[in-house]
């Protein structure tokens, strides 16, 4: 086993606190760091969480891809749920937005307030 431990994954935004307080209520997690510039949230139980940076010269990702040079995704979230209806429509109450390209029926692609792409998906029925 390493001895390393992955603790967080830190996205940047404009406002680490309002990004924070959009996956607190979008994933039910709570809050571990809260400091002017920083907010770690997490499982209530324990468990990697998500920390959260405010970057003043923060430019948002591009999804889908673009040319060369451009801006890119460079990374993003996947969200497992049971009811890809019920939970796009709850994301999107909680301040995402609906991307405009979508690649696949079992999956939505959705930008987070700073606009950050994210999925929400439901795993194939066995």
């Amino acid at each position: 086993m390493s001895p390393t431990k992955l603790s967080a994954v830190v996205l940047d935004a404009p406002d680490a606190h309002r990004l924070a307080d959009f996956y607190m209520r979008l994933l039910g997690f709570v809050l571990r760091t809260d400091e002017p510039d920083w907010v770690t949230i997490g499982p209530p139980g324990g468990g990697t969480g998500l920390s959260f940076q405010t970057e003043p010269e923060y430019v948002p990702p591009i999804w889908p891809t673009r040319g060369p040079g451009e801006q890119q995704m460079m990374l993003h979230l996947d969200i497992e749920v049971d009811d890809l209806h019920t939970e796009t429509a709850r994301a999107l109450a909680e301040g995402a937005r609906l991307a405009d390209h979508q690649p696949q029926d079992d999956v939505r692609v959705l930008l987070d307030p700073a606009g950050h792409p994210f999925c929400l998906w439901v795993r194939a029925a066995q």
